[in-house]
C-alpha cells in the first residue's frame, strides 16, 4: 500500500485512514490486499447519499461482514448537497468538497480514537473519479488531525466493463481516454478512436454524431443484476436510453460506463 503521512511521521497521535477501493458491484471484487487493509481497521467511515442509494451503504455492510473478522463499527457521513448549476463547474465542485472536508474531518475527530485506524471503502478505485482523496488532502492541511494516508487499489468500472465484453479497451498500439460526459459532450476529442466515458448522466452519447461509431455500454457493472447492450450508436441509442431510465426507476440509482469507439469502414 502506497503510504502518505502528511505530518512527515506516524506517532502515536496520528490517525491512520485506509482509503480501500473495493471494486463496482461485486464483492468478490475485493482483493486479498483489500480484504487485510480492512482487518486494520477500528472504524469504517461510510458517505450516505440519501435513500436512493442505500444500496450502496447496504453493499458495503455485506462486505465488511463477509471479509472482517473482529468488532468494528460504521459510521455514516451524510453527503453534502453537490449543486453544479453555477456559472463554473470547477467552483461548484469546490464548494462541495469544501462541505464534505468539514464532515470528514468531523467524523475522523469524534469517531476515531487518536493513534486509531479508519477505513473509506470507495466504489471502485479511488484515482478515478472519487473525492475521497483530494478530500483527505484538504483535511490534513487544515491541521485538526494528523492524517497518515494509505491507498489500496480496487477494481474499475472500465476494467469491469472490458471483462464484461472480453474485449480490451483499445486497438493496437492506440490510446485510449478516459472522460466524462460532460466532457465528450463539449466535442469528440482530436486524435483519439477510443473513449471510456464515466459520469454521464446527461447521456451525452445522443448528442454526438453516431456515424462510424460503436458502443460498448454497461450499467452496475459486475452485480448481479448488470445490464450490457453494445452495437452500432446509431442502432442501439435509443435501447441504452430506454434500459437507463427503466433502471433508475426501478432501484433509484444507476452507474454506468461505456466504451466509444470509432471503427473504420475497412
Amino acid at each position: 500500500m502506497g503510504s502518505v503521512a502528511h505530518d512527515g511521521a506516524v506517532g502515536a497521535m496520528t490517525t491512520s485512514v485506509l482509503v480501500i477501493g473495493i471494486g463496482v458491484g461485486d464483492p468478490d471484487h475485493v482483493t486479498a490486499q483489500a480484504a487485510a487493509a480492512m482487518n486494520r481497521a477500528d472504524v469504517f467511515l461510510v458517505v450516505d447519499k440519501g435513500s436512493a442509494t442505500a444500496e450502496m451503504v447496504d453493499l458495503r455492510r455485506t462486505i465488511l461482514d463477509r471479509f472482517v473478522e473482529h468488532q468494528y463499527r460504521l459510521v455514516t457521513i451524510p453527503d453534502a448537497e453537490r449543486d453544479l448549476s453555477g456559472v463554473s463547474y470547477e467552483g461548484d465542485v469546490a464548494a462541495w468538497h469544501g462541505t464534505r472536508v468539514e464532515r470528514f474531518e468531523a467524523a475522523l475527530r469524534t469517531e476515531v480514537d487518536r493513534g486509531g485506524t479508519a477505513a473509506f471503502l470507495v466504489w471502485g478505485d479511488p484515482s478515478l473519479y472519487d473525492s475521497t482523496l483530494r478530500v483527505l488532502a484538504q483535511v490534513a492541511d487544515r491541521g485538526a488531525v494528523d492524517l497518515d494516508v494509505s491507498v489500496v487499489p480496487g477494481i474499475t468500472a472500465p476494467q469491469a466493463l472490458a471483462a464484461a465484453f472480453a474485449m480490451p479497451l483499445h486497438a493496437v498500439g492506440e490510446p485510449v481516454l478516459v472522460t466524462t460526459g460532460r466532457r465528450l459532450a463539449e466535442g469528440w476529442p482530436n486524435g483519439v478512436h477510443d473513449l471510456v466515458v464515466m459520469l454521464d448522466g446527461r447521456q451525452a452519447f445522443t448528442e454526438i454524431d453516431p456515424t462510424g461509431i460503436h458502443i460498448w455500454w454497461g450499467a452496475y457493472l459486475g452485480a448481479a443484476d448488470q445490464i450490457l447492450v453494445s452495437g452500432p450508436l446509431a442502432d442501439v441509442a435509443d435501447e441504452i436510453v430506454r434500459s437507463r431510465a427503466e433502471a433508475k426507476a426501478r432501484k433509484g440509482w444507476l452507474f454506468d460506463t461505456y466504451l466509444l469507439r470509432r471503427v473504420d469502414p475497412a
